[in-house]
């Protein structure tokens, strides 16, 4: 049991994660500036199912990752750092792009600075673990699958992308420099109960519900590793608990599913039939992603429990719950 220290802790993946370290004992410090790229109640929802599981243990800090004072405030006296603070969202990313380097670049070296202070200072203990959430975005337009840690990903297709690929490397510096272990874990578009509103999964279930046209981009054939959100969080975990070194590892479902199945498996889930608005492929979109994750099966024991139909069975669960089940068959 120890304290950590869970940054962007009110968002979807967040929330998941810091429940399940309360569960296991662990002390919650959770730094979050709730930034209202979507709806600002869902994160606040979010913290008050934070402090019914963690009571005492739930420490809650308002705050921004490029305010030096505030990381320090949270870092202090923390066993592990859990860094899932960012701007989310390729396509948002090429409308402000500046705003995206701001927040995810600067953010994040900020925050490596505090922790760095804080060990010279002693007010931390030994090495603190730092465990960056990155993304399957960095592997671009990569052809060769599935996409493996050793690959190069030095053509970033967004500038979201590129953003968790300089946090990437701005880990990497901050682990050469203090030697403090550090894990960089490229996520593979997590769902689940809780999901950001704005995510295919969520938003193609409210369209169907709702009898809306769902905004379809391209032919149906791109294909996402889509992950289950419980599976992450197993990972981040265990990435924090093993932490040794600098390692990247990618998190994902090591199975594809195309847009078009991912439609199929919604509507059968719901009992209804999807209307599509065919629009063309957007730009920053990448045309298949899919984890090789034998390198976090062999070292944090990493394994993908929850399959795909599976995991959308459990989120229309938690939507006809949130929603309404009168709105659902």
């Amino acid at each position: 049991m120890g304290r950590i220290l869970v940054t962007g802790g009110a968002g979807f993946i967040g929330s998941h994660l810091c429940r399940r370290l309360a569960e296991r004992g662990d002390s919650v410090v959770v730094l979050d500036n709730l930034d209202p790229y979507y709806d600002i109640a869902i994160k606040r929802r979010n913290l008050d199912g934070l402090k019914d599981a963690a009571g005492d243990r739930l420490t809650w800090i308002e705050g921004d990752i490029r305010d030096a004072s505030v990381c320090s405030t949270a870092m202090r006296g923390v066993d592990g750092v859990i860094h899932l603070a960012a701007l989310a969202g390729v396509r948002p990313s090429l409308a402000e792009p500046s705003r995206y380097m701001d927040v995810n670049v600067r953010g994040t070296q900020v925050l490596l600075d505090s922790l760095r202070t804080l060990a010279e200072a002693g007010e931390v203990a030994g090495h603190v673990p730092f465990v960056f959430g990155s993304s399957s975005s960095v592997y671009g337009g990569n052809e060769k699958v599935p996409f493996s840690e050793e690959d190069p990903v030095d053509e970033p297709i967004s500038p979201y992308a590129s953003s968790k690929r300089a946090g990437e490397l701005l880990a990497f510096t901050f682990h050469h420099l203090t030697g403090a272990p550090v894990a960089c874990l490229r996520f593979f578009t997590v769902y689940g109960p809780g999901q950001r509103p704005e995510m295919a999964i969520h938003k193609f279930c409210r369209g169907i519900v709702g009898g809306e046209s769902l905004p379809f981009y391209g032919d149906g054939s791109t294909r996402r590793d889509y992950t289950f959100v419980s599976d992450i969080i197993d990972g981040v975990v265990s990435a924090l608990d093993r932490a040794k070194g600098y390692r990247i590892y990618n998190l994902g479902g090591a199975a594809t599913t195309t847009l078009a199945e991912l439609v199929h498996l919604l509507e059968t889930a719901l009992g209804r039939t999807a209307v599509l608005d065919r629009q063309p492929e957007q730009p920053g979109d990448v045309e298949k992603t899919h984890a090789d994750i034998s390198r976090a099966q062999a070292e944090l024991g990493y394994t993908c429990k929850v399959p795909i139909a599976e995991g959308l069975r459990q989120f229309v669960d938690w939507y006809s719950a949130e929603h309404g089940a009168g709105r659902l068959p």
